[in-house]
C-alpha cells in the first residue's frame, strides 16, 4: 500500500481492496472512471471520480478515464473536453490514462462473433418496442424471440450484413441467449448491439452497428486490466450480466464489480437526462450556470475543489441510499472559504454618505486586514474620502430598540476607518432617502474612540471616489421542493427567483485585478467570485454562498 494511503478514509469498498491486497488476490489496483460524453458532469459525478481516483492513488494503482463513446447520435467532442478539465480540476491526473470504448471496437465484435459461433447469442427481427414487449415483467416471465434459434451459420452472416449497413437502423439487432424466464430481467436476453446510420466522432462511418452498454463496460475493463469496477447501486442487478459475459468470453482478465450509493442531493436534480432539459429549454443559461449542480457551474460559482472533495469524503461511501441536503455542501464550502478567502468591501445596495467635516480633496490610506485567519495574507491599503456608499439597509431613520447601525443621532464604526455620527437625512419627493449627511471623529482614525467610548454597531462601506462599479449575481437554489426528481411536474418546482441581478454595485478598486474564479469574501455580505464573462467596463461577481446558513429560518442582518 501507498504510504501516503489516507488511514482515516474507511468503507467496505476500501476494506476489500485492503483485503485483496493483503491476500495477494491482486498486486496492482486498477480503477477506472467511465462517464458518457453526452453532457457535463455534476456533483453526483464528482464521487465517483473522487472514490476511483483516489483509492487508485491511496493504494498505489491507477485509474482509467474511460469514454464510453457507443452512442453516436448524442456525444459531442465538447463534452469530451469538459471531463478532462473536470476531473484535472478536482486535483486528478485525468490525461495519462485516456481511453475510448470505440478503441475496442474490433475487439468487441470479435467477440460477439465467438458468442455467436457458441450459439450464445443470436441476431433478432423484432423491433425495439416487441423486445420490450417480449421481455415480460417482474412477476412474469419473458417470451422467446420466434428468432431465438437461428442457426449459428445464419447468424454470424446476419451479424456481418449488419457490420456491413445493409439493414435500417431498427431492423435488426443482435441479443445474447441467456434466459427469458431468469427473475432478473437483465438476463432476459439482453441486446448487444443495434443499427445506428450515424457517423462516430472518432471511428467516422466505419462501423454501422454500435454495441450496448452491458456488453461494452465488462469487456472494456477486462481489456484495461482493471481489478474493481465501481458502479452505482442500480448497476447491482447488471452484475450477474457482467459476470455472464466475463465467464463466456475468451477474456484474459476478470474484474469484479463492486456497487456503492449514488450521491442524491436536496434540491437539485441530478438525471442527465433533466440537466439537458434545463439548458436546451433555457431554464438556465448554459451547463455553467452557477444554478447548477454541475462540476462546471460549481467552478464558475467559484466553490473551491478542495471542499467538493471534502464534502464527499464527508459523506462517505455506503450501500445506502439516503438525500443529503443542500445545506451539508453549503456548510462544508463555507467552511473552506472562510480559512483560505480574502476579505474585501463591497456595497450592493449603496446608499450615499457624505462626511461633512471631512476635507473634500483628501485621500485618506487605511490599512484592512486581508484575512484573519491567516496572519501570511498581511494587509492591504483601503481609501477613505469624504463621500462613501453604505448599504441601504445599513441605516433606518426610525430604528427599533437595541438596532446598532446608522440612524439620525447615533454614532457608528465604520470598518477599518473612523466613528461618525447621522446628522442629516436628504429624501425625493416621494420619500425615499437620496443621502445621508454625517461628522466623523478624526480621533478616531481605525475606528476606536480615544475617550474609550463604547460604539456598538460596525458597517462595511467604500469610498464614492475610489471604488469601481459591478453587477453581482445573487443566487438561490435551483428548485424550491426538497425532493424536485420525483414526479412528471418536476419543472413547475424551479423557483423563479433563484437568480437575483443587482446592478450597479460598488467594490473596492483592487478586486477589479481579480481571477475568474478566485473566491473572495464581501465582509458581511457573504463569498463571491469574477464571473468568467466579466469584462474590464462590465465586471461581474457571482455568490459562491452566503456568509450564515440560508436554508435555516435564521435571517442574516444584511440582506
Amino acid at each position: 500500500m501507498n504510504e501516503n494511503t489516507k488511514k482515516h478514509l474507511r468503507d467496505f469498498i476500501r476494506d476489500k481492496i485492503s483485503t485483496d491486497l493483503t491476500e495477494g488476490i491482486n498486486d496492482f489496483i486498477v480503477t477506472r472512471f467511465p462517464p458518457e460524453p453526452n453532457g457535463y458532469l455534476h456533483i453526483g459525478h464528482a464521487k465517483s471520480i473522487c472514490l476511483n481516483f483516489g483509492v487508485a492513488e491511496e493504494f498505489g494503482g491507477r485509474c482509467n478515464l474511460r469514454f464510453d463513446d457507443t452512442n453516436p447520435t448524442k456525444e459531442e467532442q465538447i463534452y469530451i473536453d469538459s471531463i478532462i478539465k473536470d476531473v484535472n480540476w478536482l486535483g486528478y491526473d485525468s490525461e495519462s490514462n485516456i481511453h475510448y470504448t470505440s478503441d475496442y471496437f474490433e475487439q468487441l465484435y470479435e467477440w460477439a462473433t465467438f458468442l455467436v459461433n457458441k450459439k450464445l447469442a443470436y441476431v433478432d427481427d423484432l423491433t425495439p418496442e416487441e423486445i420490450r414487449n417480449y421481455r415480460g415483467t417482474l412477476t412474469k416471465p419473458g417470451t422467446e424471440s420466434p428468432f431465438r434459434n437461428r442457426s449459428a451459420e445464419e447468424n454470424a452472416d446476419l451479424l456481418e450484413r449488419m457490420r456491413a449497413g445493409e439493414f435500417k437502423d431498427g431492423e435488426k439487432s443482435l441479443r445474447a441467449k441467456i434466459d427469458m424466464a431468469s427473475p432478473n430481467i437483465n438476463l432476459r436476453d439482453p441486446v448487444l448491439y443495434r443499427i445506428l446510420s450515424k457517423a462516430h466522432p472518432r471511428t467516422g462511418d466505419t462501423w454501422k452497428i454500435y454495441p450496448m452498454y452491458d456488453f461494452a463496460h465488462g469487456q472494456s475493463d477486462a481489456i484495461e486490466d482493471v481489478t474493481h469496477s465501481l458502479c452505482t447501486l442500480e448497476f447491482e442487478d447488471h452484475r450477474p450480466l457482467y459476470e455472464w459475459f466475463l465467464e463466456n468470453l475468451p477474456v484474459l482478465s476478470k474484474p469484479r464489480q463492486y456497487e456503492f450509493s449514488r450521491l442524491n442531493l436536496s434540491h437539485t436534480v441530478l438525471s442527465k437526462r433533466k440537466l439537458i432539459k434545463l439548458v436546451e429549454d433555457n431554464f438556465v443559461l448554459g451547463w455553467d450556470d452557477p444554478r447548477m449542480p454541475t462540476i462546471a457551474g460549481m467552478r464558475r460559482r467559484g466553490v473551491p475543489p478542495t471542499a467538493i472533495k471534502d464534502f464527499i469524503e464527508r459523506i462517505g461511501v455506503t450501500k445506502s441510499d439516503g438525500i443529503v441536503e443542500m445545506s451539508y455542501l453549503d456548510n462544508t464550502i463555507r467552511e473552506h472559504l472562510n480559512q483560505t478567502s480574502l476579505r474585501r468591501m463591497a456595497v450592493l445596495d449603496p446608499l450615499k454618505v457624505i462626511i461633512d467635516n471631512f476635507p473634500e480633496d483628501l485621500e485618506d490610506k487605511l490599512e484592512a486586514i486581508n484575512n484573519p485567519n491567516d496572519e501570511s495574507a498581511g494587509t492591504r491599503e483601503i481609501s477613505f474620502s469624504r463621500e462613501i456608499y453604505i448599504e441601504r439597509s445599513d441605516f433606518l431613520e426610525d430604528p427599533p430598540n437595541k438596532y446598532f447601525r446608522l440612524a439620525p443621532g447615533k454614532e457608528v464604526r465604520l470598518r477599518y476607518a473612523y466613528l461618525v455620527t447621522c446628522t442629516k437625512v436628504i429624501k425625493d419627493s416621494n420619500g425615499k432617502i437620496l443621502e445621508v449627511h454625517c461628522l466623523y471623529d478624526p480621533e478616531s482614525r481605525g475606528g476606536n474612540a480615544p475617550d474609550g467610548r463604547k460604539v456598538k454597531g460596525t458597517i462595511h462601506w467604500v469610498s464614492a471616489q475610489y471604488s469601481n462599479k459591478a453587477n453581482v449575481n445573487l443566487y438561490k437554489n435551483l428548485f424550491n421542493s426538497e425532493m424536485p426528481d420525483t414526479g412528471e411536474d418536476w419543472l413547475d418546482n424551479i423557483n423563479q427567483d433563484s437568480l437575483e441581478v443587482r446592478e450597479n454595485c460598488y467594490i473596492e478598486k483592487c478586486l477589479t485585478n481579480s481571477t475568474a474564479g478566485e473566491t473572495v469574501q464581501f465582509e458581511r455580505l457573504g463569498y463571491f467570485c469574477l464571473d468568467s464573462s466579466s469584462e474590464i467596463n462590465n465586471i461581474v461577481f457571482n455568490r459562491t454562498v452566503s456568509l450564515r446558513d440560508t436554508w435555516t429560518k435564521k435571517t442574516s442582518k444584511v440582506n
